[in-house]
């Protein structure tokens, strides 16, 4: 079932086959040295196994930098599934990633990411204990979307301190790409905060709902980077951000829940180029893997530890905006700075 890859840059990658449930998948261990791995699992259609496999070792990498950031004592793990999540998940399968996951020994945590849900984490629960978002339990933390969409929300805050002078969003024009469960959560939380809402996403339905429903504006999924917004907010797929896009980035601000944003470093630098502020991806987008962890570490009562974690998080990104100026770098490139320091002084 397990097969092990090797690999110059991470502790522990495996090749997942189940022949009888169909599974195909890799599971990433990227770094331990904060605590065990600990990062969603997602189903989507890939192009291949090389696809599946450098999605997997990025987002590991991510969930390294994410877990650190959040001040969490967790390492960086990941897991995806080849298929369809509408057409190919089944019970066998999602058991039989769950027999994978256990054969790790808890050295990974898994959760929701793209294409699961708390039901479908209860599946892997069947055979493994080392699965967090569960719906119940004594310490069960459920959908992780909602929290990670109010930390996003905090960071655009953060951003917009930075920018404006201000940390409202009232009457700020913001473009979001993609509505799943957190991009709709976000568009809900800036509805709320009076933001002025363009929308897109692949799933027409998930536009017209989000548009009936916050009074948005509908775009189309290519061109929604290009609004002539105050906030750009990728909440779907990453590499959203690279050399063709950039260009044509109408916002002055980006902040949003994607993972893995930036298609290589240098486009950090591009986007400084054109005087747009980024966010750090896995400083924004770190609500969900808080909540996730106060299931994982057994935290009680958990509603006041996951808020002040992220105020914290707010807090560290005022932070990092802030001594990015003063140094004259990217946000990006500072926070991974930061987080790598950090890393370091565990290893040492």
């Amino acid at each position: 079932m397990l097969t092990r890859l090797a690999s110059p840059t991470h502790e522990e990658v495996y090749r997942v086959e189940d022949h009888a449930s169909g599974l195909r998948g890799f599971i990433a261990l990227h770094s331990t040295r904060l605590g065990p791995a600990a990062g969603g699992l997602r189903m989507r259609v890939y192009e291949g196994d090389d696809a599946a496999l450098e999605d997997v070792l990025n987002l590991s990498r991510g969930m390294s930098y994410k877990n650190a950031a959040a001040g969490l004592p967790l390492g960086g793990g990941k897991a995806v599934i080849l298929g369809d999540p509408a057409r190919d998940k089944t019970p066998a399968l999602l058991r039989a990633m769950g027999r994978a996951i256990n054969m790790l020994q808890g050295r990974y945590w898994t959760a929701e990411d793209m294409g699961m849900s708390p039901e479908d984490m209860a599946e892997l629960a069947r055979e493994t204990r080392f699965v967090a978002g569960l719906d119940c339990g004594a310490h069960a933390s459920g959908d992780p979307s909602p929290v990670t969409a109010r930390g996003v929300l905090g960071a655009m805050r953060a951003g917009a301190a930075q920018l404006w002078g201000t940390d409202t969003l009232s009457g700020r024009h913001v473009a979001v790409q993609g509505l799943g469960h957190v991009g709709w959560h976000l568009c809900h939380l800036l509805h709320e905060a009076g933001a002025k809402l363009s929308v897109a996403d692949m799933n027409p339905a998930h536009a017209d709902s989000t548009v009936r429903e916050f009074g948005a504006t509908m775009v189309d999924p290519r061109t929604i980077h290009a609004v002539d917004a105050d906030i750009f907010a990728p909440c779907a797929i990453g590499g959203v951000l690279n050399s063709r896009s950039i260009p044509e980035i109408g916002a002055k601000m980006i902040c949003g829940a994607a993972n893995n944003q930036l298609a290589t470093p240098e486009d950090a630098e591009r986007l400084r180029a054109r005087s747009i502020l980024y966010l750090p991806d896995y400083v924004a987008n770190g609500g969900g893997i808080i909540n996730v962890a106060a299931e994982i570490l057994r935290i009680s009562p958990r509603a006041p530890w996951v808020e002040e974690r992220l105020g914290a998080m707010q807090a560290r990104m005022a932070h990092i905006l802030t001594r990015a100026t003063g140094e004259d770098l990217s946000p990006a490139t500072l926070a991974d700075r930061m987080v790598e320091e950090q890393l370091l002084q565990v290893a040492v």
